[in-house]
C-alpha cells in the first residue's frame, strides 16, 4: 500500500485546523486515516503545531512519503533534518549533536527574523511621522532649482520683457 503523511483538514469555515495523518495515497483528503501523527493550527502563531516525532520517524522508515505541506511542517519541527541524518547512517550520539546544532541555528535564525521585522516596523513608523509632518507644514517647501529650472526661468523672463515692450509699443501707437 502506498502511504502518505499528509494534512487532513478539520475545523469550521475560515478557521482551518489540520491533523497530520498517515493514510492511503488513493483516499480523499478527509477520508479515514490509518494513524494520527499530530496537529497543525495555522491561525495560532505562538503554538501552531504539535507532532509525535517517534511515530513520524517510524512511518518514514516504513516507506511513507510526505506531501509538500507536511514536509514543510516537518522541516519547521526539525524532524526532516533528523530523518536526513538517520538516512545517512549516523549514530545516535552524532545525531543528537547535530540536532543541538540545528536548534541553536534555528534560534539564531528566528531572532534575526524578529530583529529584521522590528527594524522594518520602526522604519515604517518614521516614514509615517515624516509624512504627517509634511502635511502639517503644508508642503510649502520649495525644491532646489536645477540647471533646467534656471534655463526655463531665463526663457520666461525674456518672454515677459517682450510682452512688456509690445504693450508699450501698443500704448504709443494708440496715443
Amino acid at each position: 500500500m502506498a502511504t502518505k503523511i499528509r494534512l487532513k483538514r478539520i475545523g469550521r469555515r475560515n478557521r482551518p485546523f489540520y491533523r497530520m495523518v498517515v493514510m492511503d495515497s488513493r483516499k480523499r483528503r478527509d477520508g479515514a486515516a490509518i494513524e494520527e501523527l499530530g496537529w497543525y493550527n495555522p491561525i495560532d502563531t505562538v503554538h501552531s503545531f504539535d507532532l509525535k516525532e517517534g511515530k513520524i520517524l517510524n512511518w518514514l522508515q516504513e516507506g511513507a512519503q510526505t506531501t509538500e505541506a507536511a514536509h514543510k511542517l516537518l522541516r519547521r519541527a526539525g524532524i526532516a533534518h533528523k530523518w536526513h541524518l538517520i538516512k545517512q547512517g549516523m549514530e545516535d550520539t552524532e545525531i543528537e549533536k547535530e540536532m543541538k546544532k540545528w536548534e541553536l541555528n534555528r534560534e539564531k535564525v528566528l531572532n534575526d527574523r524578529d530583529q529584521k521585522l522590528q527594524k522594518k516596523v520602526k522604519n515604517q513608523e518614521k516614514e509615517e511621522v515624516a509624512k504627517k509632518e509634511d502635511k502639517l507644514d503644508g508642503g510649502n517647501e520649495e525644491l532646489p532649482k536645477t540647471d533646467v529650472d534656471t534655463e526655463d526661468d531665463g526663457v520666461k523672463m525674456a518672454a515677459l520683457e517682450n510682452n512688456e515692450e509690445q504693450e508699450k509699443n501698443n500704448e504709443m501707437e494708440e496715443e
